[in-house]
């Protein structure tokens, strides 16, 4: 029987069973102690090595989903209805819909050539167009063009497969329009972005912006089953989302049930959101942690076997990556003009070999909601829909074995040769 490799696999260890049942045991199942011990804990985490550093934080806040992460985090810089904020059509659809959360409209970018990065060329002209009372899109006639018009508050660029890109551009955007950087950095802990001008120096993914938000979802680079992290320097942000992930209540349930004095008391300053996380994801959470930079190495490991064999193959590109990348995801993209069969195809036969693979995304502006709402049609984010024809996502997780790996190669490699066009 073919052994099959599925796409994602989480590491989970008897560390982290007992971590659950030190919970289970405790008699405190919710929000508490172990939350609290996990976001210092995270925090120290991103305050070792020779980072660069503001006069305090980060503070670390767990959530219980980067999704709600990043609404915490859009509420608490103060995006409201009719704002617009920009981001990349190829995200998962929780990057846009908490924007709408919020009644804000969304205006998508597109890409950069062969990439999945939010192209900075196309968010200035975007944002100058914006500026100056038109539309968000131009459909390539004179007048106002067609899109969400108004007031561009915030930008959320994503740090796809755990790639950090294009962040000075569009930190220098972000300044010149007076825009918030709220980092959907979900697929991206623990990357690490240099700094180009101090030798061993730079910024962790999420620390960039305002704020971030990774994910500990179940095939993330740490795992708690579902879960998140929103971090950010910026104290108000951080004291907002403190608040409104408890039902903008002004004391946590920890600090209720645990204080002896009137631990019945609390008040209710804004209409918040029930967004904590328990303390048996923390523990997993604070396990996963430890074996961060393991998981890291791991993943660094398939992903660089997957690079030698790959980045000189004629059938395939593979994006520019740097030594800091968390390497969440393998984007491959098929170069279809070598190729007699469609991703799509391809895609298939390599899962009837047993090889479990995916694609990262569908974009947001072919989804019937986006494409309704904003009136969008396939070509009017080029790049992204001629990347999206082209990609799909290998297996890439920490425990695959050598074997598996090399499978994966064998199978896609000699499909390649098989429907090669020039054969």
């Amino acid at each position: 029987m073919t052994e099959k490799i599925p796409f994602a696999h989480p590491y989970i260890g008897r560390e982290e069973e007992e971590a659950v049942l030190r919970v289970l045991r405790s008699g405190w199942l919710t929000t508490g102690k172990e939350s609290l011990a996990f976001e210092e804990e995270f925090g120290n985490f991103l305050k070792k090595g020779n980072i660069v550093k503001s006069d305090e934080g980060p503070f670390c806040m767990a959530v219980n989903s980067a999704t709600s992460g990043l609404h915490l985090a859009l509420e608490a810089a103060g995006i409201k209805e009719g704002d617009l904020v920009l981001l990349p059509s190829m995200t998962f659809t929780a990057t846009a819909e908490v924007v709408r959360y919020l009644g804000a409209e969304v205006v998508f970018v597109d890409v950069i050539k062969d990439g999945f990065h939010m192209d900075p060329l196309a968010l200035e002209r975007t944002l100058e167009r914006l500026s100056s009372g038109l539309c968000a899109y131009n459909n390539g006639n004179e007048g106002e063009g067609f899109g969400p018009k108004g007031n561009a508050k915030a930008i959320i660029p994503v740090h796809y497969g755990g790639l950090v890109r294009e962040m000075e551009a569009i930190l220098a955007l972000s300044k010149k329009y007076k825009l918030k950087v709220i980092e959907d950095a979900a697929h991206s802990f623990p990357s690490f972005l240099p700094d180009k001008n101090k030798k061993e120096s730079g910024h962790w993914a999420g620390d960039i912006g305002d704020a971030g938000v990774f994910s500990f979802y179940a095939t993330k680079t740490i795992s708690t089953g579902e879960g998140g992290m929103v971090i950010t320097r910026n104290r108000e942000i951080a004291e907002r989302v403190k608040i409104m992930r408890s039902h903008g209540i002004d004391r946590s349930i920890w600090s209720r049930y645990t204080d002896n004095k009137a631990s019945w008391y609390y008040e209710v300053l804004e209409p918040g959101f029930k967004y904590n996380i328990p303390d048996i994801l923390s523990a997993i959470g604070r396990v996963q942690l430890e074996r961060a930079d393991d998981l890291l190495s791991m993943r660094q490991t398939i992903a660089s076997a997957y690079d030698d064999a790959f980045s000189n193959d004629e059938h395939f590109s593979i994006p520019p990556t740097g030594d800091g990348d968390a390497r969440h995801l393998y984007p491959l993209l098929l170069n279809l003009n070598k190729l007699t069969v469609s991703r799509n195809e391809f895609a298939a036969m390599i899962q009837e070999e047993g090889i479990g693979v995916s694609v990262h995304y569908i974009p947001l502006h072919i989804q019937p909601y986006y494409k309704k709402r904003y009136s969008l049609n396939e070509m009017d984010f080029e790049q992204t829909f001629k990347t999206y024809n082209r990609c799909l996502s290998l297996p890439i997780w920490p425990g695959m074995k050598e074997g598996q790996i090399e499978k994966i190669i064998r199978v896609v490699k000699n499909l390649a040769i098989k429907y090669n066009k020039n054969l």
